[in-house]
């Protein structure tokens, strides 16, 4: 038996099947309420986390007090995706088939590692032939946590955890394995999966770029805490689309650290790129140094070159469109008032 959700997010939509080894939770009705808050858009309680924050849980599951009575092993928390739960007719994009665990091993052979990314957590490894690319995941160094199989065509994948992993760790490894998906599927299609920290003012968001370790979730946090009126929309991954009437942001599955996870979708204002600095300045900026900002801070499959190239077209598209600004900050309130009397002038 298998179990088949659908959800829709940054009005694209993609499928979910859990084969018999896999089942959905059922949620509590205090979990139920946060979903159906998050589904309407309704405004979060979520704080943007901080670097040294104590990290909450990452779904809309706040501890083992809300988990079902028939909770096992076999049980995966989606509470997160839930806001973005989709009934229509609407045909998926993709669908991620979710597998019995298995030893990744037995899939590569015949398959040439192409790529290996162990900078970043999630870290990973790239295999590819001509039917398939393969993505093998890793907790640490050596220590694999399952297999991505993504289908030439994009529009479908596998995902094998290692024998062992519990359901939170599978569900960790199928935020990555559904970032990438979303990646390839959506890339052609004026998308971008970003990773920026997002609030929104008077009806209009802010997206606020930077290298990890830069801010970007303490800068959202001085604007909830010091203008009144700020909202967060997303706090890690929120969706970008250019659009006929405008360029959107929507809130998003994915919030990092953050359980930020409400089906939204708000006008951009403008980019903001984030640098630690003892002054606060900010200043406009335009052309090659605004597109960097943008495509940096873009999810992008690098090493294929037609979503490689998808992705700069629509980067290049949001820079020439969006005012775009550089903040040099400190981590303090005037620097949240600095930026939001000038952007919003």
């Amino acid at each position: 038996m298998a179990y088949t959700r659908k959800y829709k997010v940054g009005d694209h939509v993609f499928e979910v099947v859990l084969d018999g080894n896999w089942k959905f939770m059922d949620y509590t009705p205090d979990v139920r309420q946060r979903i159906e808050k998050g589904r309407m858009g309704e405004l979060s309680t979520a704080t943007p986390v901080r670097a040294g924050d104590p990290v909450p849980a990452r779904t809309l599951v706040h501890g083992r007090a809300e988990m079902p009575q028939d909770m096992d092993v076999s049980t995966l928390d989606f509470s997160n995706y839930e806001p973005f739960l989709y009934d229509g007719t609407e045909e998926a994009l993709f669908t991620l088939t979710v597998r019995k665990a298995s030893d990744a091993e037995e899939f590569l052979e015949g398959k040439r590692l192409i790529l290996k990314e162990e900078n970043n957590l999630p870290w990973y490894h790239i295999y590819e032939d001509s039917a398939e690319t393969l993505y093998r995941f890793f907790n640490a160094p050596g220590k694999s946590a399952g297999l991505l199989r993504v289908r030439d065509d994009k529009k479908g994948g596998e995902f094998i955890p290692e024998p062992g992993m519990g359901p939170y760790n599978v569900c960790m490894q199928l935020t990555t394995a559904l970032m990438i998906l979303y990646t390839y599927s959506t890339s052609g299609l004026k998308t971008l999966l970003m990773h920026a920290s997002v609030t929104e003012h008077n009806g209009k968001a802010n997206l606020f770029f930077g290298t990890s370790g830069t801010g970007k979730s303490t800068h959202s946090r001085l604007w909830l805490e010091n203008i009144d009126g700020s909202e967060l929309i997303n706090d890690d991954n929120p969706v970008v689309r250019v659009m006929e009437d405008g360029i959107f942001v929507y809130g998003s599955p994915w919030s990092g650290k953050t359980p930020c996870y409400r089906n939204i979708r708000r006008p951009i204002r403008t980019v903001v790129k984030l640098e630690q600095y003892p002054e606060n300045r900010i200043r406009p900026t335009s052309g090659l140094d605004a597109y960097a900002s943008i495509v940096t801070s873009s999810s992008c499959i690098k090493w294929k070159k037609e979503e490689s190239e998808a992705v700069t077209r629509t980067s290049e598209e949001i820079a020439m469109t969006l005012p775009s600004w550089i903040l040099k900050c400190r981590p303090d309130r005037e620097a949240a008032l600095l930026c939001q009397t000038t952007i919003e002038k």
